[in-house]
């Protein structure tokens, strides 16, 4: 699959065959709102609102929407390092996000845990972290003791390319396939690994390739289309169900920002990511394909617009006027029992 972009090249909008067109207003409003709340995260890190930055994910905003979308409401899933397009996507309140983010105590784990550890297990989101490929750990535990217990749901690892050069990513794969886990492997590769192209240091024909090595259906995809994750989610989903096992996907994407908030890029040109914002843009693409099936309108698309940047200012306003946690609260003692036990 061609991922560089030709100059001039035109948007192809998203085939929405299959897909729900009811549901389509509200995958674009979500990946509207996605969009607001990451762009915001680049001047609120500058002016030490958001305390140690933000790993943004502009641009990214189909695979988020498109695997989430695909899913049910009882499956869950993990994140590394870039996770909130997929908990605001899974249904995390954008206010307990930005909260956490600013570290105050009405933050969605308290204030305690930043950017990076957003969690939500009552949506069925176990969180982010910062240790590469560590979702695939997380999610595969999830589908083993799902296949043990029984249980009809699915787990779902969201990692980066970079994650796709790191052992554990692969032991855990491997062991979904081994013993045939309801396991969504779904690697972002958004082509750079922090600063490196994942072209330089990748060996073989691609990281899906990679992947069927350990003997699971392993596919990649245009992650700019936000149907077409959706279709290749759809599909594993309903395999692991089914019992048939793991999937492997690898989702071509680009992030329009740098590895985190402030960060000064010397290693891409802005004629490239012009290019991809140009042409491969995942929400121009769906609103191409919806305004083509007489789906959208421009005043609609105005209008949820709008909507997207007042909850983002609402969610801002909310974290800057709420309170910061406590040194030591009582949350924080109960949730560090287990750790302190046997001491004072």
């Amino acid at each position: 699959m061609n991922i560089t972009p030709a100059v001039g090249e035109p948007v192809v909008p998203v085939d929405l065959t299959g897909l729900p067109a009811n549901q389509l207003p509200e995958w674009l409003s979500m990946m509207l709102l996605i969009r607001e709340f990451e762009e915001s995260c680049e001047a609120l890190a500058r002016d030490g609102s958001v305390p140690g930055g933000a790993h943004q994910a502009v641009g990214q905003e189909a695979v988020a929407v498109g695997a989430v979308r695909a899913l049910e409401p009882a499956d869950l899933i993990a994140s590394g390092h870039r996770p909130h397009h997929h908990a605001l996507a899974k249904g995390m309140n954008p206010r307990a996000a930005m909260a956490e983010l600013f570290g105050r105590a009405t933050g969605v784990v308290g204030g305690r845990g930043g950017s990076m550890h957003v969690s939500d297990r009552s949506i069925g989101y176990l969180g982010g972290n910062g240790i590469v490929g560590a979702s695939v750990g997380l999610a595969m535990g999830v589908a083993l003791a799902a296949k043990l217990r029984g249980e009809s749901h699915v787990a779902v690892a969201f990692f980066g390319d970079g994650a796709a050069n790191t052992g554990r990513t692969w032991e855990n794969v491997n062991l979904a396939a081994v013993w045939q886990l309801p396991l969504i492997a779904i690697c972002e590769n958004n082509q750079y690994a922090v600063e490196t192209p994942i072209s330089k240091v990748m060996g073989g024909e691609s990281i899906a390739a990679r992947a069927a090595g350990f003997g699971l259906p392993s596919i990649q995809v245009d992650g700019q289309d936000v149907g077409a994750v959706y279709r290749a989610v759809a599909e594993a989903r309903a395999r692991a169900a089914a019992g048939e096992g793991p999937t492997f996907i690898e989702a071509l994407t680009y992030r329009y920002y740098g590895h985190n908030t402030g960060e000064v890029i010397t290693y891409r040109t802005m004629d490239e990511v012009n290019a991809w914002r140009a042409s491969r843009d995942p929400i121009e693409k769906l609103t191409g394909g919806m305004k083509a099936r007489g789906l959208l309108a421009d005043r609609q698309l105005q209008s949820l617009t709008e909507d997207a940047k007042a909850v983002v200012k609402d969610a801002i306003d909310f974290a800057r006027n709420s309170p910061w946690p406590e040194m030591a609260s009582p949350d924080l003692i109960t949730g560090l029992r287990p750790v302190l036990r046997g001491n004072p």
